[in-house]
């Protein structure tokens, strides 16, 4: 098992920036590729971001493409997406999942198995 908490989301302005965090514990960290999703009041779940094992290599929907990051520090067993320029579109709840596995499937929700709570992210104009 793999236990996941998101944390630093809350209520920003447009333009503003904001971190998350996501804190795994239970089995080796690294041995995950992480992701970020998003769902945002009245639509399904979708993808964000996602990194391999070793941070080698990122993922990015198009949307968020130049404003978010995703970085991961396997020594403290935690995924960060880094959210710059927040538009009013970027509000949802967001929330870190764990795969073993990496691929094109890791744009999708399919191959993860361990998912966090989420934490609310609000964007106001």
């Amino acid at each position: 098992q793999v236990q996941l908490v998101e944390s630093g989301g809350g209520l920003v302005q447009a333009g503003d920036s904001l971190r998350l965090s996501c804190a795994a514990s239970g089995r080796t960290f690294s041995n995950y590729a992480m992701g970020w999703f998003r769902q945002a009041p009245g639509k399904e779940r979708g993808f964000v971001a996602a990194i391999t094992r070793s941070g080698s290599i990122t993922s990015y929907v198009d949307s968020v493409k130049g404003r978010f990051t995703i970085s991961r520090d396997n020594a403290k067993n935690t995924v960060y997406l880094q959210m710059n320029r927040l538009e009013p579109a970027d509000t949802a709840v967001y929330y870190c999942a764990a795969t073993i596995h990496w691929g094109s499937a890791a744009r999708t929700e399919r191959p993860y198995d361990y998912w966090g709570q989420g934490t609310q992210v609000t964007v106001s104009s």
